[in-house]
């Protein structure tokens, strides 16, 4: 059996603050190893069902927050980012049996997390086909699309409780709550108990039942804190403003919806109108391919 892992750190308990998160601060460290002890416990689980081999994409930030050396060998880890619209789930593929979603966090404008959030804080709030769009959401519909059945979520308690019944095998694993700025956690412990019989059972069912139908058809929309990011989102090929603040975009390829995210969500806003101009024109290539834009100015990553 071969096991696909996405891992957040947003959504791993105790996390509270943003500073947990950035690697960059003296309490990163302790969030960065239990995000670490998050994952092993459900490659364990994965093993004791039978696991042969299990690709972790290391999702958060910089993607350089896991320690491998404490994963089992049947492990590979992929670290930092090439730029593919998976992003997240990159590496995911139809060689995969199941794929896990451990640490994932609230979308954008939901209340049960602190740290709730789609893809950055700029958003105010994302939808997929009118439903408030988390980056499970996304990320799962990548698997699915893959063929690759989503069978387990570890996370916030709201997260979970939303989306428990999106995919038939898909079991979750609340660590924490949120409410205004608080969480309340579990002990890092007993949280890795419960990942890994979570990951044990999940993988036990019937995996060939797992996944869903893709809609024929999607309406993406991306509502902004700030105006000015929808006004200069919606020169992206495909996006229309629909709102001071909103922009949206239709398709009835499920790619066009990653790809859009990974090239413009994450974008750097002093890069961002470089960008347009060294790259409008060339907008049909960029959208049928995989290519990793850059700003010719600082050659950032403006898809990570």
């Amino acid at each position: 059996m071969r096991v696909f892992i996405s891992a957040d750190i947003e959504g791993i308990t105790t996390t509270t603050l943003w500073e947990e998160c950035n690697r960059t601060q003296a309490v990163y460290a302790a969030a960065a190893q239990q995000m670490t002890n998050e994952v092993k416990a459900a490659c364990e689980g994965a093993i004791a069902a039978g696991a042969e081999f299990i690709l972790v994409k290391d999702a958060h930030a910089s993607g350089t927050n896991l320690d491998i050396r404490q994963l089992p060998r049947c492990v590979e880890l992929i670290r930092s980012g090439c730029g593919h619209p998976y992003t997240m789930a990159y590496g995911v593929d139809q060689g995969f049996d199941a794929a896990m979603f451990i640490g994932y966090h609230s979308a954008a404008g939901r209340n049960g997390n602190p740290l709730s959030h789609t893809f950055s804080q700029k958003p105010f709030e994302v939808r997929l086909n009118g439903q408030l769009c988390s980056e499970f959401t996304l990320f799962s519909l990548v698997a699915n699309y893959e063929k690759v059945p989503p069978v387990l979520l570890t996370g916030d308690k709201a997260l979970c409780e939303e989306n428990a019944g999106m995919y038939p095998l898909l079991k979750t694993v609340a660590v924490k709550e949120g409410f205004g700025s608080m969480t309340r956690s579990i002990h890092p412990e007993l949280a890795c108990e419960r990942i890994k019989a979570a990951a044990q059972a999940a993988l036990t069912q019937d995996l060939s039942k797992g996944l869903i139908q893709m809609p024929e058809k999607f309406v993406f929309e991306i509502t902004y804190k700030e105006h000015a990011n929808a006004v200069s989102m919606s020169y992206y090929p495909g996006f229309a403003l629909v709102g001071e603040r909103t922009i949206r975009m239709e398709t009835s390829d499920y790619v066009d919806v990653v790809r859009a995210r990974c090239s413009w969500l994450t974008a750097r806003t002093s890069c961002r109108a470089k960008f347009l101009t060294e790259h409008l024109l060339f907008s049909a290539f960029f959208r049928s391919s995989v290519v990793k834009p850059r700003c010719s100015s600082c050659f950032c990553n403006l898809a990570r």
